[in-house]
């Protein structure tokens, strides 16, 4: 494999592939089933703590 060919994949399926994990990346949080984990983590850190 020659540079040149490298260089067609990444252009080609490589923009595809990283369009790909975005968009999962983004829609992550939304899924359904996710509302009560998102929950809990934006309010853990109000959460008492005897260890202080």
């Amino acid at each position: 494999m020659t540079y040149d060919d490298l260089r067609h994949f990444a252009d080609s399926w490589g923009l595809l592939a990283m369009t790909v994990l975005f968009i999962g990346l983004i829609a992550w949080p939304f899924r359904k089933g996710a509302r009560q984990h998102n929950h809990d983590a934006a309010n853990m850190i109000f959460r008492e703590d005897d260890n202080v």
